[in-house]
């Protein structure tokens, strides 16, 4: 019997931190973390979006290291911090432009805990406690949104990997084998997302068809009507109409229920871009707005906007299970040992993943930890804030406004072409304070103000007010 090896005799892996570090110096190590953490959220509502002046030095040294010699714990952690200080806050309650991110520190956690116990979940088997976890929050969008016996939730990446997963599964129900002739309807304010999704998944460019609007802001039912029996006589296969449940330019919610009407009469998959303002179901008036939701056969959500988590949580909900089991299951020799599903289902037949993280610990924990009330009560105060800033900018003098917002998007115009837009949002952020965005809408640049973050309050939305006014009582009007 040989004899049992002495820690001499141990491989010595390198002189910084063991790769299993002893429970000392776990402790010692995730307590440094905690303090820096603890520091991130410490008065981040009211952090300027400019954040820390990027660094081309810093940036530099980063792109020119490599893996060698260990670090010191302090030193490897400061550069760590120093790398997220780099660039604009989104955190703050300031940041009004894109969609915001604002982030929980209580999902952050969730995210710890599941990467320390490093579960496979693409399987039931391995970890039915981990998968159980994420199945019961999956049940849950399922019933929030309506959805049927039958239905199914899948946690991704983000809402570019939904409207994908989501039109892959309309693509094998109505085009299977036939991607050529597969044609998709989209309004002129679709996520630049799903044109995406349609060319990686075989759907020609001038497939996917356009629909023009009567206010360039919602999809036109008729008009989606008249281009899908086009289609149909030419030979081709309409495969999905996608709708939008909050649009990323101003937030406008399409005809959902009329939408679900054509789809339904015509044969078509409805599928619902919702990540931006799904959640907003959560609310009485959300759930007014996005009437007709609940017949969508998926919808696209992002656990990362509208409640507030970390960026890289996305979900899909499919109205039928076995649709995305069509579009997703796969046989694979190596798996034979592992038992049938029974309660619990396998997450990789649901989607291109098999291996993948745990996601359901970070959307999970909050909930648990905050209850549902905090998430409708920010979300209610958001749609506030919009109707209310939209409302003092439509009576300032000169400023037009793309109309009452839907959800929490404010589009506005101040006087002049557009070379005066960009100048006045130039003012607007120019402080670092706050940050608004803008985009495009008939050819011509428009502002936005977008209010999604939980910590963002009416001081900050005044702020902005304030400084319109002040550009707009400037002598000459339209230059810095």
């Amino acid at each position: 019997m040989p004899e049992a090896s002495s820690a001499a005799d141990e491989p010595a892996y390198g002189r910084g931190l063991p790769l299993d570090p002893d429970p000392a110096q776990a402790e010692a190590l995730l307590t440094r973390a905690s303090t820096l953490v603890a520091a991130l959220f410490d008065g981040v509502g009211d952090r300027p979006v400019a954040g820390t002046p990027t660094d081309p030095a810093f940036v530099a040294g980063l792109l020119a290291d490599r893996p060698g010699e260990a670090q010191p714990i302090e030193a490897a952690l400061a550069t760590l911090m120093e790398a997220i200080a780099q660039g604009h806050e989104s955190r703050t309650g300031g940041h009004l432009a894109y969609i915001p991110g604002s982030g929980l520190l209580t999902a952050a956690i969730g995210e710890l805990l599941a990467s320390a116990g490093n579960r496979y979940t693409g399987l039931h088997a391995p970890s039915p406690g981990a998968v159980a976890l994420e199945v019961g929050v999956l049940r849950w969008l399922c019933e929030l949104f309506g959805m049927p016996e039958g239905a199914q939730a899948v946690l991704l990446s983000g809402g570019s990997m939904a409207n994908l997963t989501a039109l892959v599964a309309a693509r094998e129900r109505h085009a299977p084998g036939r991607p050529q002739l597969a044609t998709v309807y989209v309004g002129e304010q679709a996520h630049a997302s799903v044109r995406k999704a349609a060319r990686t998944i075989g759907i020609l460019p001038e497939h996917v068809r356009v629909c023009p609007s009567g206010d360039g802001l919602r999809l036109d039912v008729e008009t989606v009507r008249v281009m899908v029996k086009q289609d149909r006589a030419d030979g081709l296969v309409p495969t999905a109409i996608v709708a939008a449940a909050g649009t990323t330019n101003f937030g406008a919610v399409d005809c959902l229920g009329r939408l679900a009407d054509l789809a339904a009469d015509l044969g078509v998959w409805l599928h619902v871009d919702g990540a931006y303002g799904g959640f907003f179901r959560l609310t009485e008036r959300g759930r007014a707005r996005l009437a007709g939701i609940e017949r969508a056969d998926s919808i696209t959500l992002d656990p990362h906007k509208s409640l507030f988590l970390p960026f890289g949580t996305g979900a899909v909900v499919v109205r039928d299970r076995r649709a995305l089991v069509d579009a997703f299951g796969e046989e694979a020799d190596y798996l034979r040992d592992l038992p049938d599903a029974d309660q619990l289902p396998d997450l990789a037949e649901l989607t291109p993943e098999l291996t993948r993280e745990w996601r359901g610990a970070k959307l999970w924990l909050p909930l648990k930890l905050h209850g549902l009330a905090p998430f409708v009560e920010a979300l209610d105060a958001d749609l506030d804030l919009a109707a209310w800033a939209h409302d003092e900018l439509a009576a300032m003098p000169g400023v037009t406004t793309c109309g009452p917002p839907d959800l929490s998007i404010v589009g506005f115009r101040v006087p002049g072409d557009d070379a005066a837009q960009d100048a006045a949002l130039a003012h607007l952020n120019a402080e670092g304070r706050v940050r608004l965005s803008s985009t495009h809408l008939d050819g011509r640049v428009v502002l936005r103000l977008a209010v999604l973050s939980h910590r963002t309050r009416r001081h900050h939305v005044q702020y902005v007010l304030d400084r319109l006014r002040d550009w707009l009582e400037r002598p000459t009007t339209g230059t810095t």
